[in-house]
């Protein structure tokens, strides 16, 4: 039985992937200090496979049991969550991913780096593909995200080249689905909920920025996959369906049966005016592509939230 550790694994991507690797027979060490990750979140994986342990990255992580594999997610990935503890972030990409790189180091295990689609910031060039160095603005309201993990993809790097630990990175493109919070400040989540309670759903600017939406079982398919293949520089994973703001607004009106109107508002500073992955290396390397169209994502997020005892 393969162990697993799951950074960041209350979270949300956390969660599903601590589902996903106890599905294939991983012991699973799912680690969060639960500042935005929840219980709610694994308390139906609660069984002999499963271990959590409440600890912050920034801090050395001892771990006393062999582990196969270590998936680094733990950061505050929403503008929300970022924007409040801006320190915290940048010390989560750069203490907390060198914590788990010298435990991976340590454990002889496979490292995946949860990376993001913000490495390439206000994109230059449209769809992004794994070989472009992006547009980052560091001093911007942002860049305690951006950075944070841009540096952290260099110190997976170094720690592969000179340290010849087996890592992988992962660059996520804007993911949804059952489990994302409601107050998680991105636009799927945000417009569910807006749309729901019948209040108006908040388009910023005039909603033609683009963001391409990858549900979340596809998401977890690419990075299990990936984990598993012997590649070692970042792979782009999410949808390749490019859809304005506006165009998101919409489908999510129709999928609610929402009367709510859209409103606009001013644009955050240094917002990506367009975002699609290139996913030409995840087709080649490993023969994956994204499955649940939008419509069809955003039918399967409702449904989990027919059942879900908050929104009683």
């Amino acid at each position: 039985m393969p162990t697993s550790l799951v950074t960041g694994g209350a979270g949300f991507l956390g969660s599903h992937l601590c589902e996903a690797l106890l599905s294939k027979g991983h012991r699973v060490v799912c680690l969060d200090n639960l500042e935005t990750g929840s219980l709610a979140n694994i308390e139906h994986l609660r069984d002999d496979g499963f271990v959590f342990v409440n600890h912050d990255v920034i801090d050395p992580i001892r771990i006393d049991e062999p582990l196969d594999f270590v998936f680094h997610f733990a950061a505050l990935a929403s503008p929300i969550d970022y924007l409040r503890l801006p320190l915290h972030s940048l010390k989560t990409g750069s203490y907390g991913t060198h914590h788990a790189l010298g435990l991976t180091k340590w454990k002889r295990a496979r490292f995946l780096l949860a990376s993001t689609s913000e490495v390439y910031g206000d994109p230059e060039v449209h769809p992004q593909p794994e070989t472009y160095w992006g547009n980052v603005n560091p001093i911007g309201p942002r860049g305690v995200y951006d950075e944070a993990k841009r540096y952290a993809e260099a110190l997976t790097m170094a720690y592969h080249r000179q340290q010849g630990v087996d890592t992988a990175i992962v660059r996520i493109f804007n993911t949804y689905g059952p489990r994302m919070a409601e107050n998680d400040g991105r636009a799927v989540p945000n417009f569910i909920s807006q749309a729901l309670a019948g209040k108006p759903l908040t388009v910023y600017g005039d909603g033609s920025q683009t963001r391409s939406f990858c549900y979340v079982d596809d998401l977890i398919r690419g990075l299990v996959l990936l984990v598993e293949s012997d590649e070692h520089m970042p792979v782009n994973i999410g949808n390749p369906g490019e859809f304005t703001i506006l165009e998101l607004a919409e489908a999510v009106i129709a999928a609610t049966g929402s009367s709510s109107p859209i409103v606009f508002e001013a644009l955050p500073i240094d917002d990506p005016q367009v975002r699609q992955p290139d996913i030409t290396r995840a087709r080649q390397l490993l023969g994956w592509e994204p499955e649940v169209g939008l419509e069809e994502g955003l039918r399967r997020t409702l449904a989990s939230l027919e059942g879900d005892p908050a929104r009683a």
